[in-house]
């Protein structure tokens, strides 16, 4: 089973989508008006954002994005620096694994990472 997409309230729906978009190249592909933004990812999952007065995600809740190298971790973080975009702590080994996170606007929380083996 694949998974398709998932849908996440967001605070701050351009903000996100914008971050998505010049961060991890997620395209935004036409959809309703107002309130919604679907991304896609070049495997096509979808990242379908909606715009909410409140985000409420529970301790530990996160988007992973795994990479298939270390450096395509570091080529990731340089993504999100050759974008403008705030820089979160450099990637570093964490539980195994090379790995930073960020933090898009309206309120999500992303780990990109390569786990090796």
């Amino acid at each position: 089973m694949r998974l398709n997409h998932i849908d996440l309230p967001v605070t701050d729906l351009e903000g996100a989508a914008d971050y998505f978009q010049r961060g991890f190249g997620l395209e935004r592909m036409p959809g309703p008006a107002g309130g919604m933004a679907i991304l896609r990812g070049e495997d096509g999952f979808a990242l379908i954002l909606q715009q909410a007065d409140k985000a409420d995600y529970p301790a530990g809740f996160h988007v992973g994005f795994l990479q298939p190298t270390d450096a395509a971790v570091q080529a990731a973080y340089q993504r999100l620096a050759d974008a403008g975009l705030p820089l979160p702590a450099p990637p570093a080994v964490s539980y195994g694994c090379l790995a930073f996170w960020c933090q898009a606007p309206g309120g999500i929380l992303i780990e990109v990472s390569h786990r090796p083996g």
